[in-house]
């Protein structure tokens, strides 16, 4: 493993995330590695909107949004 160093947090950041942290039985340290694991595990923007965007050409189907929310209200009744 290695070790990352964040500089510059601001007080009430990092009194929150202790806070958090301690609610959640962890220390401080703990809580981060996991926090970043788990933000390293989703996909950024840039990489979910390309993966949405080749679904839909791959599908074929063309909805516009008034479409997608007319079958949703339709779903309701």
């Amino acid at each position: 493993m290695v070790a990352i160093t964040i500089r510059d947090v601001p007080q009430e950041t990092r009194n929150e995330l202790a806070a958090r942290a301690a609610r959640s039985g962890r220390s401080l340290q703990e809580y981060l590695r996991g926090q970043l694991v788990e933000l390293a595990e989703r996909p950024d923007r840039e990489a979910w909107v390309a993966r949405v965007r080749e679904r839909v050409e791959r599908s074929g189907v063309k909805l516009t949004a008034e479409q997608i929310l007319e079958a949703k209200d339709a779903d309701k009744r």
